[in-house]
């Protein structure tokens, strides 16, 4: 489970069993859990963040991107 970045007290990370999936980035802060679609840049679920901090989130994602594809793609390539 490498953690790719942390920003304001979030994790953003992915997992060795996320492999055949399309890429994403797990954010985790605590008992928070997100998961972001890298693709389109949308949620594939959130658990806990309210709406400010899911604007964090994908702001951190959108500026991350490229980022967090190329540690995708060295983890799973």
């Amino acid at each position: 489970m490498p953690t790719v970045h942390t920003e304001k007290g979030i994790d953003f990370r992915f997992y060795a069993s996320d492999m055949g999936e399309p890429p994403h980035i797990h954010a985790v802060k605590g008992n928070k859990k997100a998961k972001i679609w890298l693709n389109d840049m949308s949620f594939a679920f959130n658990r806990g963040f309210n709406q400010s901090e899911t604007g964090d989130v994908l702001r951190i994602a959108e500026y991350r991107r490229q980022m967090f594809l190329e540690a995708w793609n060295a983890f799973f390539n």
